[in-house]
């Protein structure tokens, strides 16, 4: 009879394994490649002490392919966004917990519309759908829409929305379009309580992280020069769509914060605010639609 293993020393071990091949979070990829492989959550590895030889090995290929700088969510086949799993893999931007802020903030400044209407939503390159449909699942009253151009990632999105339809939640209207075209939903045009966009914002001489520039596809990492060309290019946009009072929240490269509060004044906005993400660094700006424009 084949001998069972230890966890946690397989745990520790591939912590060490990890840290020396540069992965900044060593313990918790870690320990969710163990919950991936053993189908669990990761807080309930302690009520597993032993595990099958042949487990063990898989659970080495995974570390080995993580310290070789996959992707975790890669290897796991899932990103997070609010209360729902997206699934992810090779063409589709992997949703980055900082987003977590700007759809925290989406959902806060939803609850302050009034009740006279269907609140609508649309999100900008939505990439894996995770805006959108963490919105929809969290909101079943709102009608969201969610506009992407690379086909790869919106074979992504459809996957995503299809998925969350199975579990309940309300469906959205998803497009195949460009953010900067002015032409951008026209039947929209005026009607839109918030827009929210997480759009290819990094400068293109950054320096990135193998995670990153290695798997994450680059039409949705940078934005020119200064990481801004997307965003300025979709706030007029922005301004056509929403009604009087609407908001929209932007999130940006951490070097661009000032920046996109000067695109969004320059283009009248008002009650424009600069969000921190949890390591304080600038994250995402929020701006309202003046009520007399």
């Amino acid at each position: 009879m084949t001998e069972r293993l230890r966890l946690r020393p397989l745990i520790v071990e591939a912590v060490a394994r990890l840290a020396e091949a540069g992965v900044g979070s060593p313990v918790p990829d870690a320990e969710n490649l163990a919950a991936h492989v053993l189908g669990t959550e990761r807080m309930r590895l302690a009520l597993i002490p032993m595990i099958e030889p042949e487990i063990a090995d898989r659970y080495r290929a995974l570390i080995e392919q993580r310290a070789a700088r996959i992707p975790l969510q890669h290897l796991t086949g899932t990103a997070a966004m609010g209360e729902i799993d997206l699934a992810v893999g090779p063409g589709v931007f992997v949703p980055r917990p900082e987003t977590e802020l700007l759809f925290a903030w989406a959902l806060a400044y939803l609850e302050t519309l009034p009740h006279d209407h269907t609140p609508i939503v649309v999100d900008l390159c939505t990439g894996s759908g995770a805006l959108a449909l963490a919105i929809a699942h969290a909101r079943p009253d709102a009608e969201v829409h969610a506009v992407e151009l690379d086909p790869d990632a919106l074979t992504w999105a459809r996957r995503n929305a299809d998925t969350r339809i199975a579990e309940g939640d309300s469906p959205i209207t998803l497009y195949a379009d460009d953010v900067t075209d002015p032409a951008l939903l026209t039947l929209l045009t005026g009607r839109v309580d918030l827009v929210v966009a997480n759009p290819p914002y990094i400068p293109e001489s950054a320096t990135l992280d193998p995670e990153v520039a290695d798997h994450d596809p680059h039409r949705a990492l940078f934005g020119g020069p200064d990481g801004l060309d997307v965003i300025r290019a979709m706030i007029p946009n922005i301004a056509r769509l929403l009604r009087a009072d609407g908001a929209t929240g932007i999130e940006h490269d951490d070097t661009n914060g000032r920046g996109v509060a000067a695109l969004l004044a320059a283009a009248d906005f008002s009650d424009i605010a600069e969000h921190a993400d949890l390591a304080d660094k600038p994250r995402f700006v929020v701006a309202r639609r003046p009520a007399d424009t």
